[in-house]
């Protein structure tokens, strides 16, 4: 069965019959000022090599032409073809913070912009590690879904703001307790989540869901982002966040509960800085785990069509090139483009 891969050129097949309907007009206004000089008829004879049909013919080839163009745009494609694909690696999941305490301004331009990109950067440099992506405050959800996609990642992770969790706060163990449920079943051990927050836990007890994750064979690494000394954090509109009593919020890298979330889940914990936020190096810790061979993926291949019409389209111009508006006198005697 055919489909087309990009319907919305469809409607330049309008240009078919806007283009019918000038040629329409202009040919009677044509024959009206041709009717003052008198009886079109009577005037036949004076214009031996002149047709009525041939004007039509043309711009019937070009609509035709134009039908051909738009189908080749629109990119047929017929069939599909069932591919296998393996791979063996880790399963990595990545809980980033979008609490307002990530929009301090110690890393530039701040802590979550600076976060997202060194995760770009390090999804870049993936090849068989599957990746997922979690974000939480308040509470936690599923960004991207455990894949080996990157193009996805990349994509998802572009649109991650501090809007995108409407109830604020911190709650790391909610972010834990939700990757153990996100990792495959086949994942086995090898499993690792990586934690990239400022610390500043307000609710649950990370350290004691780390050490039920690790004992379900999750590893799980910490990177504190942000400075002890704390820093005031800037607000989308351009304001200070600030307390109830008008006092300027400073947040503070709390970098004890990231070493003891860490401890409890057999990883390790790195504070990052502004030249590197230590991906990298626990990617590396992560390479040395057990790979896991993952079942095969099915994907599907096309065979592309858009090519036959594209020619049969290029064919026709050929053609309108070479049908004259006039009558041709050699080929008048062919009896072509006229009734007996």
């Amino acid at each position: 069965m055919v489909e087309f891969k990009n319907l919305y050129f469809l409607w330049l097949l309008l240009a078919i019959p806007l283009l019918l309907v000038i040629y329409g007009f202009s040919a009677y206004l044509r024959s009206r000022r041709l009717s003052r000089f008198g009886d079109i008829q009577l005037m036949k004879p004076l214009m031996p090599l002149a047709s009525r049909f041939r004007g039509w013919i043309k711009t019937a080839v070009i609509c035709a032409a134009i039908f051909f163009f738009v189908t080749a745009l629109m990119q047929p494609r017929i069939g599909q073809v069932v591919a296998e694909m393996k791979s063996k690696g880790a399963e990595v999941i990545i809980a980033l913070d979008v609490s307002n305490s990530m929009l301090a301004t110690d890393f530039s331009p701040s802590r979550l912009e600076h976060s997202k990109l060194a995760i770009a950067r390090l999804v870049e440099g993936l090849r068989e590690d599957r990746i997922g992506l979690i974000i939480f405050a308040g509470e936690a959800y599923v960004q991207l879904p455990v894949t080996n996609d990157y193009m996805s990642a990349k994509l998802f992770l572009n649109s991650i703001t501090t809007d995108i969790v409407s109830r604020q706060g911190t709650d790391i163990s909610k972010a834990i307790d939700l990757a153990m449920k996100s990792f495959s079943s086949q994942s086995g051990s090898s499993r690792a989540l990586i934690i990239i927050t400022d610390g500043e836990n307000q609710e649950g007890n990370p350290v004691e869901m780390a050490e039920l994750a690790h004992n379900e064979g999750v590893t799980i690494h910490t990177i504190g982002i942000g400075s002890p000394d704390g820093a005031p954090i800037i607000l989308p509109n351009g304001t200070m966040l600030k307390d109830k009593s008008g006092e300027i919020v400073m947040s503070h890298l709390d970098l004890n509960t990231l070493k003891l979330v860490a401890s409890a889940g057999g990883g390790s914990a790195t504070i990052a800085s502004q030249s590197d936020l230590g991906l990298s190096d626990i990617f590396r810790s992560i390479k040395d785990m057990e790979k896991q061979e993952w079942l095969s993926e099915e994907f599907k291949s096309y065979f592309e069509l858009y090519y036959i019409p594209l020619t049969l389209a290029l064919l026709l111009l050929v053609i309108d090139a070479l049908i004259l508006e006039r009558k041709n006198k050699y080929l008048q005697k062919l009896n072509l483009f006229r009734h007996k």
